[in-house]
């Protein structure tokens, strides 16, 4: 669905990303990862034809997008980070204008708005929204045309855990409906959720392509974490699973009986992020 060959693009003089090169099957949920000026936003500005002076090659639905017209958005959609929505219309008003842009047959507006949590909030200006509220508007904004390919970028951001997890189900719900999707985050945790494959971004560069389970399950060191009585006071001890037969305490407990848990802890994504980049997300 998504080809991207040798793509560098610059704002100035000195190329900002380079030499980006990546493939995105249909039915697939592809991230870019990576701190802030990492290159994320552009290549997504790139992506949906924001950007078309890049070098090198994009293939999205099988159109060269730096030659793409206004077709193209018929069969994208884009919620951005900041939402880009009309504060003095209500939100059953937004959404019918930004439908009528499209020439394809649209999902009902209260199909959307019950999608999100916000059917009773229809008819509210969207001034008087909260952050999050204006977060869910602007996500069903991008499906209202039943788009193939659709980009998000951080849709969980600025919500509560609850209304989170609405938005993460929605979105593996299009997947499973063969909708390709790029989202753009730093959260590591939506990523390994999510993600059926991630970059790393530094530097307007990838460090490393993989799904997150093999990223994971590349950084040795996973670690056993165990917990004892001992006193009367609750003791927790850990040691590398590698190393589980030389330790001597956790073999003298088990002997015991007095294990009170036990459980291993794996590599998390940002861990491998941090090895193979140096950098941290902030």
């Amino acid at each position: 669905m998504i080809q991207v060959k040798n793509v560098s693009f610059s704002y100035g003089a000195k190329p900002f990303i380079e030499h980006i090169n990546f493939n995105v099957d249909k039915g697939e949920i592809f991230g870019f990862l990576g701190p802030s000026g990492a290159g994320k936003s552009t290549l997504q500005k790139i992506l949906t034809g924001l950007l078309p002076t890049y070098l090198g090659n994009v293939i999205v639905n099988s159109i060269e997008v730096k030659k793409h017209d206004n077709s193209y958005y018929e069969n994208i959609g884009v919620d951005f980070e900041f939402p880009s929505l009309y504060e003095r219309l209500t939100a059953v008003e937004n959404l019918r204008f930004f439908g009528s842009l499209y020439s394809k047959p649209l999902i009902s507006v209260d199909e959307l708005l019950n999608m999100v949590g916000l059917l009773q909030d229809g008819d509210k200006k969207v001034s008087e929204f909260s952050k999050g509220m204006k977060s869910r508007l602007n996500f069903i904004k991008a499906l209202i045309h039943r788009p193939d390919v659709i980009f998000l970028d951080e849709p969980t951001s600025g919500l509560d855990p609850s209304n989170a997890r609405r938005m993460k189900d929605i979105i593996l719900d299009l997947k499973s409906q063969g909708k390709t999707i790029i989202i753009t985050t730093h959260n590591m945790h939506d990523a390994s959720e999510l993600c059926d494959k991630v970059a790393f971004i530094i530097d307007g560069k990838i460090k490393a392509l993989d799904s997150p389970r093999k990223l994971m399950m590349s950084k040795k060191g996973t670690r056993i974490v165990y917990n004892y009585m001992e006193n009367g006071i609750l003791q927790e001890r850990e040691t590398l699973s590698s190393e589980t037969c030389k330790d001597d305490m956790i073999k003298k407990l088990l002997d015991e009986n007095r294990i009170v848990s036990i459980h291993s802890k794996e590599p998390t994504l940002e861990d491998v992020f941090i090895e193979l980049t140096g950098r941290n997300l902030q």
